[in-house]
């Protein structure tokens, strides 16, 4: 299994076998940029859980997930918590899901091991489990918890992506999504599913596709039959998946296999203008998409501007950039020059902003 190497000879795109703890010890400190952790929820089953026609319910009772007492439970949450965070680049940052039964003693743990806690998100199902016994609410959801490597970290966030994908609404911290059924849903060769709590290709790829680039490296400590990697592979991210158990790690190899990865060009995502590089409209002029002498023309027509060698202009009176011409000109407060000010191509009037974003282009298309 093994896969393509980086320095420190990172295992990229590979799944290594064994305990996720010793595993990520042997790791470079500081060589990640997300962890996705779908840990032990440490479920407490007592006994087998009937349906009213008395089938069993086939759920989460695996050894895996069996710990002798809570004590045990937290000492093995701080450790490979602790793990992880060694793991994370200063930049980096984790998603941890779970559901009642851990996802409180877990968001403790984390903030004790320095986390800075960003979101909760409640996952919400549209397809949950019934409850059999009518004692409780039907359990419908699971809490995911989104932090930073450390308070300062500045994290990878995709917001203008996000509410993109949400028909231009910001994003909330509730979603909803179904559990694994169908053709998603992993069998082994006994025809049964795969693995109790397979999450959903639709939930990594959100996560990841808002809080990681393209090249980023994920590392899922409890891979389990591989979403994580599956969801990486496609967005153009690499993944380091660990697994100790030998049949989850061959369905997970098999099915990542199988994916085809989206073309370099299609993974670009929307992005703020502030996240975008800084193009001073002196770089313009160096450039020679504008010559000095240039003249430029306000958006409403009324005033126009000599551009001049060090990039600022000129227009009667006044002198400066061009944000703080088209400000006095106009008698306002603040003017966005990019927008503000347009030359002439053809006959035609055109913003100064398509040549910033033309060098932008460029310099995206170096990476």
């Amino acid at each position: 299994m093994a896969g393509k190497t980086r320095e420190h000879s990172l295992p990229l795109d590979t799944i290594l076998a064994g305990d996720c703890i010793a595993e990520m010890e042997r790791l470079p400190a500081e060589s990640v940029d997300l962890v996705f952790a779908d840990p032990p929820y440490n479920l407490q089953l007592r006994g087998d859980l009937h349906r009213p026609n008395n089938s069993k319910v086939d759920a989460v009772d695996d050894h895996w997930d069996q710990f002798d007492s809570f004590a045990a439970y937290d000492a093995f949450t701080r450790d490979w918590l602790s793990a992880a965070r060694r793991l994370l680049k200063p930049d980096g940052a984790i998603w941890t899901i779970g559901s009642y039964h851990n996802v409180f003693r877990m968001g403790a743990a984390m903030q004790d091991a320095g986390y800075w806690i960003l979101n909760d998100v409640v996952w919400r199902k549209t397809n949950p489990m019934p409850n059999f016994r009518g004692k409780r609410l039907t359990n419908a959801h699971e809490t995911l918890i989104w932090a930073s490597r450390s308070e300062k970290a500045k994290y990878t966030f995709h917001y203008e992506a996000l509410k993109a994908a949400n028909d231009g609404v910001q994003m909330r911290s509730d979603w909803t999504f179904p559990i694994c059924t169908g053709h998603e849903r992993l069998k082994n060769a006994r025809g049964e599913k795969a693995h109790p709590t397979q999450k959903p290709e639709a939930l990594l790829h959100r996560i990841l596709m808002a809080t990681t680039n393209p090249g980023d490296v994920v590392l899922d400590p409890f891979f389990g039959t591989g979403t994580s990697g599956a969801v990486a592979k496609m967005l153009g991210r690499h993944w380091i998946g660990i697994e100790r158990e030998a049949e989850y790690r061959d369905l997970a190899q098999a099915r990542i296999g199988m994916v085809r990865p989206v073309e370099r060009a299609a993974l670009q995502v929307s992005t703020s203008k502030r996240a975008e590089p800084r193009i001073p409209f002196g770089t313009l002029v160096e450039r020679g998409l504008l010559r000095p002498g240039e003249v430029l023309h306000s958006l409403n027509g009324r005033h126009s501007a000599q551009v001049r060698p060090d990039g600022t202009l000129a227009a009667a009176r006044e002198t400066g950039s061009i944000h703080q011409v088209g400000a006095r000109l106009e008698g306002a407060p603040s003017c966005n020059g990019w927008t503000y000010w347009h030359f002439k191509r053809e006959g035609k009037r055109v913003p100064i902003d398509a040549l910033r974003q033309q060098i932008r282009d460029e310099l995206a298309a170096m990476r």
